[in-house]
C-alpha cells in the first residue's frame, strides 16, 4: 500500500467538487469537532473559500429557492450576479448574504 500524502490544494480541489450541501455538513462537522480546544479564527479555517463565487444553483440551494425562482429574482432585477462565465450566472457571497437576510426580514 502506498502512503500519499493529501496537500492543502488537494483538499481544497475535493471540497470544490463537493455539493453545497455535503461542503455545509463537512464543515459543520469540522467546526464542532476539530477545533474544540483550539482558537483558529473563522478566517484561518475558512481563508479564501468565502470569495469564492456560487453558480446559479448554489446559490439557489443557499437561498432555499428553486433554480426557476433564482432566475426571476435575477430577470426583475432584484438579484445581480457579480459576473457571468459563457451562460452561467455567478453570485458573489456577499451578494447572496445581504439579499437573504433582506428577504428574512420581510418575512
Amino acid at each position: 500500500m502506498m502512503n500519499q500524502t493529501l496537500t492543502a490544494e488537494d483538499l481544497y480541489a475535493e471540497m470544490k467538487r463537493m455539493s453545497v450541501s455535503e461542503r455545509v455538513r463537512f464543515f459543520s462537522m469540522l467546526a464542532s469537532n476539530a477545533f474544540r480546544e483550539d482558537d483558529f479564527t473563522h478566517e484561518q479555517v475558512f481563508g479564501e473559500t468565502h470569495q469564492e463565487p456560487f453558480s446559479a444553483w448554489e446559490a439557489a440551494e443557499y437561498l432555499e429557492v428553486s433554480l426557476p425562482t433564482l432566475r426571476r429574482y435575477v430577470q426583475s432585477g432584484k438579484l445581480v450576479p457579480s459576473h457571468v462565465v459563457g451562460r452561467n450566472q455567478m453570485f458573489s457571497t456577499q451578494t447572496l448574504r445581504a439579499f437573504k437576510r433582506s428577504r428574512g426580514a420581510r418575512r
